[in-house]
């Protein structure tokens, strides 16, 4: 199993994950369009080239899921039962097609279900980083994780 179970799962420990991606603007255009945002800040390129960024930004929710997505295999591929919920999440700088995003992860609390002796609830700190090393998301995510095979 790729993913770490519950037990794995220390406060303090930190991935640092390998797997990067370089976003396009064919993934702005597509997420926009697959999520009815037709916000001229993510798809209007002369609407764009007028504001204080000069060109489409990333829509900041495709940016969070890379962010998420990206530490998948490292954390939590075939162990999450569920996520649980999503708190503090930032957007400190923007993100542009042609910027490559990186993830780190860290482990923040881990608890015992109250309710499901199999299982464990983990809180990740999610941050993503552009090639300049600039934090572009951050977040909390709670998971209901598996405690390992029975």
């Amino acid at each position: 199993m790729a993913g770490k179970y519950f037990g794995e799962l220390e406060p303090g420990r930190v991935f640092e994950h390998e797997i990067r991606r370089t976003v396009t603007e064919a993934d702005n255009m597509w997420f926009c369009g697959a999520t009815c945002n037709p916000a001229q800040i993510h798809i209007d390129a002369d609407y764009c080239a007028q504001t204080e960024f000069g060109r489409p930004l990333m829509n900041s929710i495709f940016t969070l899921g890379l962010v998420i997505g990206l530490t998948v295999q490292d954390t939590t591929l075939g162990t999450t039962i569920a996520n649980l919920g999503m708190t503090d999440v930032k957007f400190p700088k923007p993100v542009f097609a042609g910027d490559t995003i990186r993830s780190v992860t860290t482990v923040v609390e881990r608890r015992e279900s109250k309710s499901r002796p199999n299982q464990g609830i983990v809180t990740f700190r999610h941050q993503g980083f552009n090639q300049r090393n600039e934090e572009v998301t951050s977040c909390l995510r709670q998971a209901l994780m598996q405690k390992g095979l029975a």
